[in-house]
């Protein structure tokens, strides 16, 4: 087993280079005026074209539009609402530079294009192992079964109406692929949010916690310490859970996401949710569960989803999502279009709780800002932060950095890679960041 606290940040207290309580109270009191102030320096440019509008009149104003004017669509016409079609360039895009291999495949979630903290059940990011079906309810089962009796009492199979008519709970929690932000450890600046850190989303997810079904079936604490899970796809995806996440209530069999039904493609109609923990834990088509004494090396776990360290040894069960952040807006692919005011968004998220802060840079590290936590503030799921910035139409070097209740500072890539070297794969959780030009483009560089 790795040990995960063996990671850059952990416990390591803050920097010192923050805003001092006067200057914290200062910047409370006047905020009213900088941001009247900043609005006027960015309007200062506009100025001339809206005056002549204002003179002149603005069409769209003085004219009523066609839909102003006429009847609109019936309710029927959608009977499932669909996103407006001007918004139709918000989509989960696959990456130009992954192939399809055997139906396994990821899609990309649109970061920059979202609000808040939740991610929208038609946007969440995919990652498939062999490809998705959708399964008849009807026809799905879930077995509980021990790898040797004395684990396991009364091994059982549950078939959806059974689960649904249990008690259930409903939490939002992060999902993340333990390969997102991969390509960054190679050096390799794709070139939007979406493509650096798009396999995470964030979702309400409804479900029967899985240590009620265990204790259904008479299960042994004392010795049945590791959990199997099992997915019913092609791959036959299977990963090992330690019971001590189960037995704290947080892992459970989820049927629901976003006040509905599971969408096929996130493993209805029934998956496990890990809280914290990567995607690939997350058991999509979930047919097993398997109660055992010893971790179950699949190959899942066993080649894939581990960390070649420096010394040449392999990371092995280093699930946890270490806590990380990233500014979605403005981020590279975006254009500043002119000098002035800008709300700078973006989000952060811990595998081990709650953030408690995160601080802003705009020259690349050199001096950091406390940013705006928007709430609500949840353990294990997505917070969204922003920040007033001024853009002087110079260069400048966006960074974010995310600290958790544990204490742990999002580490430099500098910082990760004394811990972890240079031949990754998995679990990057190292600062982003964003370069601006004269121009107003924005794109990705790495800073060590």
């Amino acid at each position: 087993m790795g040990d995960l606290s063996k990671q850059p940040g952990h416990l390591r207290p803050a920097p010192e280079n923050f805003l001092s309580d006067e200057q914290v109270k200062a910047v409370a009191a006047g905020r009213r005026d900088f941001l009247r102030k900043s609005f006027l320096a960015a309007g200062a440019a506009m100025a001339a074209p809206i005056a002549a509008r204002a003179s002149d009149g603005d069409p769209e104003i003085l004219n009523l539009p066609p839909w102003s004017t006429s009847l609109g669509m019936p309710v029927a016409v959608n009977p499932y609402g669909q996103p407006s079609k001007f918004e139709g360039q918000l989509l989960r895009r696959e990456s130009p530079g992954l192939t399809r291999v055997g139906g396994a495949s990821v899609s990309f979630a649109p970061l920059q294009g979202l609000f808040g903290i939740i991610t929208p059940s038609g946007l969440h990011f995919e990652r498939h192992h062999q490809g998705w079906h959708d399964v008849d309810p009807a026809r799905h089962r879930l077995m509980i079964n021990g790898s040797d009796p004395a684990f396991l009492k009364k091994p059982k199979v549950y078939t959806m109406d059974q689960l649904m008519r249990l008690p259930s709970v409903s939490r939002i929690h992060f999902i993340e692929c333990g390969a997102n932000t991969g390509l960054e450890w190679g050096n390799v600046a794709v070139p939007t949010v979406q493509y650096t850190h798009g396999m995470l989303s964030c979702s309400e997810f409804t479900g029967v916690p899985l240590k009620l079904l265990l204790e259904d079936c008479g299960v042994d604490y004392k010795k049945a310490r590791y959990v199997l899970a099992e997915g019913a796809d092609g791959s036959s995806m299977t990963r090992t859970i330690p019971m001590e996440m189960v037995e704290n209530g947080e892992v459970f069999v989820a049927y629901g996401m976003n006040g509905e039904m599971l969408r096929p493609e996130n493993g209805y109609p029934l998956r496990l949710v890990v809280p914290g923990v990567q995607g690939v834990s997350w058991v999509k088509w979930l047919r097993r569960i398997e109660v055992g004494d010893k971790p179950y090396a699949t190959k899942d776990e066993a080649v894939h989803y581990i960390d070649l360290m420096p010394d040449g040894l392999h990371r092995q069960y280093s699930s946890i999502q270490e806590c990380k952040s990233v500014i979605t807006t403005p981020s590279g692919g975006q254009r500043l279009l002119e000098k002035g005011f800008y709300n700078i968004t973006g989000l952060a998220w811990s595998g081990r709780g709650k953030i408690t802060r995160v601080d802003v840079s705009v020259d690349g590290g050199i001096n950091w800002k406390t940013a705006r936590i928007e709430g609500p503030v949840q353990n294990k799921a997505l917070t969204r932060f922003n920040i007033d910035w001024v853009w002087d139409g110079k260069p400048a070097m966006l960074q974010s950095r995310a600290i958790d209740e544990t204490g742990y500072v999002q580490p430099a890539y500098g910082q990760l890679r004394e811990v972890r070297g240079t031949k990754s794969i998995y679990h990057n959780n190292a600062i982003q960041s964003w370069k601006v030009v004269e121009s107003g483009e924005v794109s990705n560089v790495q800073v060590l």
